[in-house]
């Protein structure tokens, strides 16, 4: 595990996160095909929201289970909330809104979301 530093782009959420970022899920569902989103997965407890809880809107869709959070003044998604399917408090992250990532390294595992 190694702890990484991310956020939004404007820099106003702020977070770390413990992930070894050994896969990503790489989705075709409406929502994460249009915005491009990398996504892994960990504990709510291996995540530290550091600032900018006050400037987080959310959106959710479909289920209506995982509350997709944008920042209110750039509108970039870096993480959302949810639970696994024991129930507990699950955190995704937006791999593409990792500090120092290089996106080339990860291996991206394809998700066929479009048809759930």
């Amino acid at each position: 595990m190694k702890k990484h530093s991310g956020g939004c782009h404007c820099k106003a959420v702020r977070y770390e996160v413990e992930t070894d970022l050994e896969k990503v899920i790489e989705c075709n569902c409406s929502h994460c095909a249009i915005k491009g989103l990398l996504l892994t997965f960990v504990p709510a407890t291996q995540f530290t929201l550091l600032q900018g809880e006050d400037n987080l809107t959310e959106y959710r869709f479909n289920t209506h289970k995982i509350q997709h959070l944008f920042c209110k003044t750039c509108g970039v998604e870096s993480f959302g909330r949810g639970t696994n399917k024991e129930g507990a408090a699950t955190i995704a992250i937006n791999a593409r809104c990792l500090d120092d990532i290089d996106l080339a390294s990860l291996t991206r595992t394809p998700v066929d979301g479009k048809s759930y």
